[in-house]
């Protein structure tokens, strides 16, 4: 117990304060901005992917060893899983129903 050293979780702290500056530059470019519409669009979408593979790496730890293929597992199913949201969503707006 006495060996261990109190240390800062370094990467949790970078990974929160760059989400919560690229939030920032969202909501800028989506209120503040007087870009076209289309820039906008494609602007948030960037930084939502950044902002995800900072999520997945940093929070997620999808990089880290010792359980196999669990976490790349977990990806395929919560992929399924999204498309399947996303298909049915669409498919619910496009026919009209409730």
């Amino acid at each position: 117990m006495a060996n261990q050293s109190k240390k800062l979780p370094i990467q949790h702290i970078i990974g929160y304060v760059t989400s919560v500056i690229l939030t920032f530059v969202a909501a800028w470019a989506a209120l503040g901005s007087n870009l076209p519409v289309m820039w906008i669009v494609i602007s948030i979408f960037l930084l939502a992917v950044i902002q995800a593979a900072i999520q997945l790496f940093l929070f997620m730890h999808l990089i880290e060893r010792g359980v196999g293929n669990a976490p790349w597992n977990m990806m395929f199913h919560g992929a399924i899983i999204f498309a399947i949201l996303i298909a049915g969503s669409l498919f619910t707006m496009s026919f009209g129903f409730m």
